[in-house]
C-alpha cells in the first residue's frame, strides 16, 4: 500500500479494537479527573496544549473544553499528514472525548495542598496522556507539532516543545504570580515523566526490530508507507525446540521510531505477516542518521 492510500485509508478494526477503545477511554477519565479534580480549581498546568487551554480559560473565561477542541484542531490535521487518516480520527475522537467529560463531569476539587497538585495532578495528566498514545491517538496538540515543525525551522523536537511550554508557564507566572509557575513547571515535569514511562519507559527512544520471512515487503512498508530509515542485518531465522536443524537465511529489520508511530507501524507489520515476531527496546540516545526526535510531552 503506497504512502497516499495508508493515509487516505481509514482502520476502523483498529479505532474500535478493545485494546484502543480500553485505554483512551481510562486516559480521558484520568486527564479528567487531573483537570477537574486538580489543575483547573488551582490555576495549574501541565505544558502543552492542553495547559494553553487552562491559562485561556482563566484569563479570558472561555470554556475549557472549547478550547481544547479549537486548539487542537491545527494539530489533528497536521496529524493526519504525517501518520495518516486512522491516527487522525482516533485523535479526534479522544479531544472530543475528552472535551464531553471535561464539560460534564461534576468532582469538587480534591485537594488545594499546591504540592499535591502538582505530583498528583501531574501524575494522572501524564498516565492520561499516556494510555491514549498507548490506544493509537493523542489529547495534546503539541506530540504531533514538534515533529512537524523540527524540520520546517531547524530546532529539535525538545527544543521546540521547551519554547512553547516555557512561554506558556511565563504567561501563567505573569497572570497568577511566580509561585503558581514555578508550580506548573514541576506539574509539567510529574506528567512528562510518568507520560514517558507509561508509553516505553524512561529513555529517550525506541528502537523497533522485525524478524519475518516477509522482509522485503516489510521493509517497503517501514520505509516507503512510514518514510522511516532502516537498517539490515543478514542473519538465520529458525532453531527452535523440537527443530534445531530447520532454519531460514532472512534479513532483520531494525529502525528507529517515535512513541506515536509504534502503534501505527505494529500494526501494518502484522497487516503483512501476521508472524512477524517483533521486539521494541529503548535505547539512552541516538545522533546520525535520519531519526526523528521524541517528543517530551
Amino acid at each position: 500500500m503506497s504512502q497516499h492510500n495508508r493515509h487516505d485509508h481509514v482502520d476502523w478494526k483498529q479505532i474500535f479494537s478493545f485494546h484502543s477503545i480500553l485505554f483512551t477511554l481510562a486516559g480521558v477519565l484520568l486527564a479528567s479527573v487531573a483537570f477537574k479534580g486538580f489543575m483547573i480549581p488551582n490555576k495549574f498546568i501541565d505544558g502543552g496544549i492542553t495547559g494553553l487551554s487552562i491559562v485561556l480559560h482563566e484569563i479570558f473565561h472561555l470554556n475549557v473544553s472549547l478550547l481544547l477542541v479549537l486548539l487542537n484542531l491545527p494539530f489533528v490535521y497536521i496529524g493526519y499528514l504525517k501518520i495518516g487518516k486512522t491516527f487522525a480520527l482516533q485523535t479526534s475522537l479522544a479531544i472530543l472525548l475528552l472535551a464531553l467529560v471535561i464539560q460534564f463531569l461534576e468532582i469538587e476539587p480534591i485537594t488545594h495542598d499546591k504540592v499535591l497538585i502538582a505530583v498528583f495532578g501531574g501524575f494522572l495528566i501524564g498516565l492520561g496522556i499516556g494510555l491514549v498514545i498507548k490506544g493509537g491517538g493523542v489529547i495534546d496538540g503539541v506530540e504531533v507539532l514538534a515533529d512537524y515543525t523540527n524540520k520546517k525551522v531547524g530546532f529539535t523536537t525538545s527544543e521546540i516543545v521547551m519554547l512553547f511550554n516555557s512561554g506558556t508557564i511565563l504567561a501563567v507566572a505573569y497572570f497568577f504570580g511566580w509561585e503558581a509557575g514555578m508550580y506548573s513547571i514541576l506539574t509539567y515535569f510529574t506528567a512528562m515523566k510518568t507520560s514517558d514511562y507509561v508509553v516505553d519507559g524512561f529513555e529517550e527512544y525506541t528502537a523497533l526490530t522485525v524478524i519475518s520471512g516477509h522482509f522485503e515487503e516489510i521493509k517497503s512498508v517501514i520505509v516507503n508507507d512510514f518514510g522511516k530509515a532502516i537498517t539490515v542485518y543478514n542473519g538465520q531465522r529458525g532453531y527452535l525446540p523440537g527443530s534445531f536443524d530447520v532454519k531460514h537465511d532472512t534479513q532483520i529489520i531494525m529502525t528507529i521510531v517515535t512513541r506515536i508511530e509504534i502503534h501505527q507501524i505494529k500494526n501494518a507489520i502484522y497487516a503483512t505477516d501476521p508472524f512477524a515476531f517483533i521486539y521494541i527496546s529503548s535505547i539512552k540516545e541516538v545522533s546520525g542518521g535520519l531519526v526523528k526526535k521524541k517528543r517530551k510531552h
